[in-house]
């Protein structure tokens, strides 16, 4: 079933696939990492002014890895908001995915995350390292391929 904002898309000729709604009816789309960027400026444009929040997750050992946003059109004088979830799916050799820090600011350190657990590169954003783990870490331990290693540094806690 198509929903409001996958109707206006394909209306104005935007690529996209709809994936339907979630437990509280709000809408999800699929958008390709090339398209991403230019998207995400129109939902701005068209009003969609908060993001909510963005998160990543492997969606199977050796397939895609997800980059998930959930935006929100917030007005005044409107009790219930837009909201809508867009995935964006990158491969595994190679997972880039443009970043949309120039659009909404709050992704600064969701994106970071994402990068430092998957390895997702967001391409043009202004900080993209290593947030949770040391620089030195080896790996991207949130991949369902990941091995963990055997060893641990203790660190002094004085």
């Amino acid at each position: 079933m198509q929903g409001r904002l996958s109707a206006w898309l394909v209306k104005h000729g935007l690529i996209h696939r709809s994936l339907g709604f979630d437990y509280q009816g709000i809408e999800t789309l699929q958008i390709k990492p090339e398209d991403w960027h230019s998207i995400a400026v129109i939902f701005y444009v068209y009003g969609y002014n908060y993001l909510r929040s963005q998160c990543a997750y492997d969606v199977e050992p050796g397939g895609l890895l997800a980059s998930v946003y959930h935006l929100t059109r917030i007005k005044d004088g409107v009790d219930q908001p837009e909201e809508v979830y867009v995935k964006v799916f990158a491969s595994r050799r190679n997972p880039r995915i443009p970043s949309i820090f120039c659009i909404w600011k709050s992704v600064d350190f969701q994106e970071r995350e994402s990068y430092d657990m998957l390895g997702i590169s967001y391409d043009n954003h202004p900080r993209l390292k290593r947030i949770l783990m040391p620089e030195s870490w080896i790996g991207w331990p949130l991949r369902k391929d990941y091995i963990a290693p055997n060893f641990y540094e203790i660190q002094d806690a004085h």
